[in-house]
């Protein structure tokens, strides 16, 4: 995507209570770099400007893009907030020490501690789970476990991205962290081995394999399959009551997520008004802004699920913690560039 910079300067009538001590408005300014592109985040920024009298300035671009601009302006960065859709690409930022602790009580209480990374250089603030999606008609026992997409009985049935997408490379590298580099290359290899077809598309391209009958079973994040729910997408919602799915290891370690997720930048300019505009992404308000914005599950417990969302369900969670998607990203690339995985 084109970087573009877009000042939010328009504000709405509906108020949002932050989770502070002291709603004493604030003056200045926070500068986003975000890789999140949805129109319902336009009153989630708004409403922040209202609440705390702090106008929110925003560049968008992919997330790999911001952070090299953002390493190439070192020092001089404008900054002050990254906001990623992937902790993969969060952990990049962190790697490369863009990103500074932030010590605050509220985010401590309200994010969950697998969410969120270890010595606080980021946060998760939504979540979407990478799940099994099933053609009803044609498969009568789905895999329950990401282990059962390497069982042979599965031959030719699946549909799935390539090895170099960021949510493959952090589904792999949390089988790397749970379960070592040689079951997780063996893993790989039965994936490998029942695709119904060499991967191609987006997660959206695996489920429209559903409805199409290329595929039997497709490994895809919930949101995509939620969103089909909500508005019409070409080729999939016309489908959508032919398939079923399944979050796997809910008797094991639980379903894999990750998170849209920010950080303060090392250089911020303007470090308090960045780290209450973290505290404020954890509202409760803020909190269904964010998650439904892409219909995602908010991280903060009690808050409600978006009517897409809710049809799809609750489920345990795996409890890792994130940061180790990326930590084990290079392993899970060289694992599957390893067993020839394209």
């Amino acid at each position: 995507m084109t970087l573009r910079m877009r000042i939010l300067t328009a504000v709405l009538s509906t108020s949002v209570a932050l989770p502070v001590a002291s709603a004493a408005r604030a003056e200045g300014e926070v500068n986003l770099y975000s890789s999140r592109h949805y129109d319902t985040d336009e009153k989630l920024y708004s409403d922040f400007e209202k609440e705390t009298g702090i106008q929110v300035n925003r560049i968008e671009g992919n997330a790999d893009e911001l952070i090299e601009r953002l390493k190439a302006e070192g020092a001089n960065s404008p900054a002050d907030v990254l906001i990623t859709v992937d902790a993969g690409r969060i952990w990049r930022a962190a790697d490369a020490d863009l990103l500074s602790p932030v010590e605050s009580d509220i985010l401590e209480e309200r994010i969950p501690a697998e969410l969120q990374h270890p010595d606080n250089l980021w946060f998760g603030f939504s979540t979407r789970a990478r799940i099994i999606f099933y053609a009803k008609d044609r498969v009568s026992e789905p895999p329950q476990t990401y282990a059962d997409l390497a069982d042979p009985k599965y031959k030719g049935q699946i549909c799935i991205r390539s090895a170099t997408n960021i949510y493959n490379l952090s589904l792999l590298a949390s089988r790397i962290a749970e379960n070592g580099p040689e079951e997780a290359e063996a893993w790989v290899e039965g994936l490998k081995n029942n695709l119904a077809r060499q991967p191609q598309g987006g997660d959206t391209d695996q489920l429209r394999g559903l409805v199409s009958g290329e595929c039997d079973i497709a490994v895809a994040n919930t949101y995509y399959f939620a969103r089909a729910l909500r508005i019409e997408v070409d080729g999939l919602s016309e489908g959508t009551d032919g398939i079923g799915w399944v979050f796997p290891d809910q008797d094991g370690n639980g379903t894999h997520v990750n998170v849209s997720a920010a950080g303060v930048l090392t250089n911020a300019p303007n470090r308090d008004n960045a780290i209450r505009f973290l505290e404020y992404l954890s509202s409760d308000s803020a909190q269904e802004y964010f998650a439904s914005g892409n219909d995602e599950y908010p991280v903060v417990e009690g808050v409600g699920l978006s009517a897409s969302v809710t049809q799809l369900g609750t489920f345990k969670r795996d409890d890792l913690n994130l940061h180790a998607l990326g930590e084990f990203q290079t392993e899970a690339q060289n694992i599957f560039n390893t067993v020839g995985f394209k």
